[in-house]
């Protein structure tokens, strides 16, 4: 809701510094911020200037014809033509304007009371309310005016007045009280003392006399009780109870704001320690982890300087006696050669023997290569709180690493061999990380042309798998090499063994028997026969044993061992044999 600008004088900024002083907010419009004139009270019994609510922004606008009624009251007839919808500035509600604009809403008398007394409190300027000239100094109680000195005198010499009660202005602003007569806004100083019931509005002597003279009036002391009544029911019986329920929620709500405010604040220094203390933790492992490197350092520095002052050592060894011997050998008579020989042979066989001489491939200068830092594996705890992030330092061991799995000693033509490389540390772990430069070949030993193509992945954690498919049957030889080096145990055997498929023949004694005592009888698919000449336990010359089935129906019509049908009382289980061709 937007309220429109008002440019204020430098007397009014005056007025109002002066009125944001005031003692009473009741006598002050919450719009203008300044002593109300002409109060105007809104459907939802706030009360502002009739000319502010003039200047508020429409929020909605609705028209509509509507037939009147007998019965109904100009006021309703009136607001069932047009409403003028504007939304309060103390509450946001929505509330109907009548036709007439603000001046159709009920006066606040009580407001104008608290302007009065204001006034009075502040020794604000009073007129006389008869005369309107002079500066009022009395109040009548009766008539409820305020007179001047004489506009007091005649209202005490004239006989329908003179029993009023008057008291000085000065005594009421003492007492801090007074009551304001109500008077009719279209005669003016007619005080409204009747109530006309039909147009439900109070009303002065002239209105009834003649805007009213059909209604029935009655004074308002009559019907004081039964409205008075009406209101004070509503008040007490509904509304106070529902307000003092309204305030109990809300002291619930107060202190369920307070608890939350305690706890959260509670929790956050809670938090606050704990981000403390585990910051400090964190830094203490920090700390931890810089130690650890800075010692894998030195340590790792050590040994390069140990190496390097053994290959210099050799160097110099190897590289001071092949000088001598070539400078001999260049430079010296037979004689020179013939002296020292012995000396120089024997130091030349010793160096060619037992000194220093480890390979090239097997020389692996420590660049750091192996340090890590795994910042997400569990480190433990630190002052009772868990961390994460370990340095790894662990280098391969080829001695130590391990292959799992069957499929490096044995596999099949045409169906996937797999085995698992684990790389493991001079103790034996497992290393947590990858990285490695893992080689497999596989070769074929009696065909050295022919070799198979394998697959490495690594898995990141230590381990590598390997897989291959054979396509030829024979003995293989898998070499395993992690940085250019043979694994223990590398190269390895392999034995490829042919696929297994099903026979379809009929079951009989023996490849023996049925192949006429040959021992090289062969099955009706081309494949070996697996009895051979082991017997059938039917007392063949030269064939005893114990009785084995084999196949195949294709030398069952041959067969001189058993007829047909003995065959079947012997092998019931017909065609379910499987054979290895």
């Amino acid at each position: 809701m937007s309220q429109p600008e008002q440019t204020e004088s430098p007397e009014q900024q005056t007025l109002n510094s002066e009125h944001e002083q005031l003692v009473n907010p009741k006598a002050v419009c919450n719009v203008c911020k300044r002593l109300y004139r002409d109060p105007k009270i809104l459907p939802c019994l706030h009360t502002f200037c009739s000319d502010c609510i003039a200047q508020l922004e429409p929020f909605s606008l609705s028209s509509r014809s509507a037939e009147k009624r007998e019965g109904d009251t100009a006021e309703r007839q009136e607001h069932a033509a047009v409403t003028v919808t504007v939304l309060c500035p103390d509450c946001d509600s929505e509330v109907d304007l009548p036709p007439s604009g603000p001046a159709g809403l009920s006066t606040d008398h009580l407001a104008l009371d608290e302007v009065f007394l204001e006034t009075l409190v502040t020794d604000g300027p009073l007129g006389c309310d008869l005369c309107g000239e002079g500066g009022a100094e009395s109040r009548c109680e009766v008539c409820c005016f305020n007179l001047c000195e004489f506009c007091c005198q005649a209202h005490r010499r004239q006989k329908r007045t003179a029993s009023h009660s008057i008291q000085s202005l000065q005594d009421l602003k003492s007492g801090g009280s007074l009551s304001r007569p109500v008077l009719c806004g279209l005669h003016p100083g007619q005080e409204l003392r009747l109530f006309c019931q039909p147009c439900d509005l109070p009303v002065c002597l002239e209105c009834a006399a003649t805007l009213h003279r059909d209604h029935r009036c009655c004074p308002t002391q009559n019907v004081i009780n039964r409205h008075g009544d009406s209101i004070r029911e509503l008040v007490t019986v509904r509304l106070r109870p529902r307000m003092e329920r309204l305030k109990d929620s809300m002291l619930k709500v107060e202190i369920s704001q307070e608890a939350l405010k305690e706890r959260v604040d509670a929790t956050v220094n809670e938090v606050r320690a704990f981000a403390r203390a585990y910051a400090s933790a964190v830094e203490a492992h920090c700390l931890s982890l810089l130690h650890r490197l800075e010692e894998l350092r030195v340590q790792r520095r050590n040994l390069l300087h140990l190496q390097q002052a053994q290959l210099q050592q050799a160097l110099l060894d190897v590289g001071g006696s092949v000088e001598f011997a070539e400078r001999l050998l260049s430079c010296g008579s037979d004689a020179e050669i013939l002296s020292a020989k012995g000396v120089t042979l024997r130091r030349l066989t010793s160096l060619a023997e037992s000194s220093y001489d480890p390979p090239p491939e097997a020389v692996a200068p420590d660049d750091g290569s192996s340090i890590s830092f795994l910042s997400w594996e569990p480190a433990g705890e630190v002052g009772g709180f868990p961390v994460v992030g370990v340095i790894h330092a662990k280098t391969v061991d080829l001695s130590k690493c391990t292959i799992e799995g069957e499929g490096l000693q044995r596999g099949t033509e045409g169906q996937q061999g797999l085995f698992v490389l684990v790389c493991r540390d001079s103790v034996g772990e497992q290393l947590a990380r990858g990285g490695e430069h893992v080689l497999v070949s596989i070769v074929h030993k009696e065909k050295k042309n022919c070799t198979m193509e394998s697959t490495v992945v690594d898995n990141s954690d230590g381990s590598y798998s390997v897989s291959y498919t054979p396509e030829e049957m024979g003995a293989y030889s898998v070499w395993v090499c992690v940085k250019a080096q043979h694994v223990k145990g590398s190269p390895f055997p392999l034995n490829v063994k042919r696929k297994f498929r099903h026979h379809v023949g009929t079951f009989h004694c023996c490849s023996f028997c049925s192949g006429g005592g040959s021992k090289e009888a062969r099955c009706g698919c081309a494949g070996t026969m697996p009895g051979g000449f082991k017997g059938c336990g039917h007392g063949h010359k030269g064939h005893p044993g114990k009785p084995h089935w084999s196949c195949c129906s294709s030398f069952v019509e041959q067969s001189e061992c058993l007829p047909q049908s003995v065959i079947a009382a012997i092998s019931p289980r017909g065609h379910l044999r499987t054979v290895e061709l």
